[in-house]
């Protein structure tokens, strides 16, 4: 687990992995060949140990992937502004990694992945969704080598 600042508001991991998992968005941070930071906002899913995303065919993402596969991830959970303490009550979770694109076997299991997670009273239905766009999409796997929790909750 990565050295937090303020232990006190340490995650543990079996926490910070349900947050990952039940969170509807997070932030993909890549770097591109000049050194240029750049984080997108992307749904996902998590199987096992890893990480899926979609993305379109090309674009400045696929760019900096190729560029450097290691990533950062981070998702945020529920927030409450608390104006008489100065603060914000939060919980978030970061993850780095590195990523791969995926193909055939692989690819279907993400994107299977994605209708399980986002739409799962219509798995048929998206099935057939998956088969026709499939030559349009390309599917991102992450290997999770590191994962925090930090959460302040008083």
């Amino acid at each position: 687990m990565a050295e937090l600042r303020r232990k006190d508001r340490a995650m543990p991991e079996q926490e910070a992995k349900k947050l990952l998992r039940r969170a509807e968005y997070g932030i993909l941070s890549t770097v591109s060949g000049d050194g240029q930071p750049y984080g997108v906002p992307l749904n996902f899913c998590v199987v096992e140990n890893c990480i899926y995303f979609h993305c379109a065919i090309e674009g400045r993402l696929i760019d900096n992937i190729k560029n450097n596969r290691s990533v950062s991830f981070c998702v945020v959970g529920n927030t409450e502004i608390l104006p008489d303490k100065f603060g914000t009550r939060y919980e978030s979770t970061i993850v780095s990694g590195i990523i791969e694109e995926v193909f055939d076997d692989q690819k279907q299991t993400g994107l299977e992945g994605f209708l399980e997670k986002y739409s799962s009273e219509f798995i048929e239905k998206g099935r057939e969704y998956i088969e026709k766009l499939r030559e349009r999409t390309r599917v991102f796997k992450m290997a999770i080598y590191d994962i925090s929790g930090k959460a302040r909750r008083e």
